[in-house]
């Protein structure tokens, strides 16, 4: 609650009180003109690595991988593009280090910090279970062979001649 009041009433003052700063010391037109300008870089820089972004992760699914990074990057892309196209220096220099490829590495392994320690991930396909517990895929009493794990495929036998080719 307190970050919410913090980047809702504390960042447009403090963005305030930099550009009446800024535009002291070199002038109203060249501080709007600075503004327009780092506005303009951030769109091209997004549309940049937004392209990349998007063909690693492409890539990823080809490959047949979790595009964990990938998708951790384009959220990262998304935020500094968005931020470096409001105005203001201040959320310019934080998209401006969101969109550049180091500084966007450091933040995804924050973001994989924090995500961490606030949720559980599962991976699909395994089952947790305590180790020296019994595997409930396998069941011991039955003729039933233990990779048949949906119990939809059927034995065959090798009188059933249909089905080879």
């Amino acid at each position: 609650m307190v970050l919410l009041v913090f980047l809702f009433i504390a960042v447009p003052i403090l963005e305030l009180y930099v550009i009446i700063k800024i535009g002291g010391l070199i002038g109203v037109l060249p501080t709007l003109a600075l503004l327009l300008a780092v506005s303009l870089l951030g769109a091209m820089l997004l549309r940049h690595q937004g392209r990349g972004a998007w063909r690693s992760f492409n890539e990823a699914i080809a490959e047949r991988r979790f595009p964990g990074r990938e998708v951790a990057d384009g959220l990262l892309i998304t935020i500094g593009g968005a931020l470096l196209l409001t105005p203001g220096f201040i959320t310019d220099a934080v998209g401006l280090l969101l969109l550049l490829p180091p500084t966007r590495a450091v933040a995804r392994r924050l973001l994989r910090t924090y995500v961490g320690h606030r949720f559980v991930v599962v991976g699909v396909g395994g089952t947790h279970q305590r180790p020296g517990a019994a595997d409930p895929r396998r069941d011991y009493g039955s003729a039933r062979p233990p990779y048949d794990f949906d119990a939809t495929a059927e034995e065959i036998g090798e009188d059933d001649r249909h089905l080879s080719g």
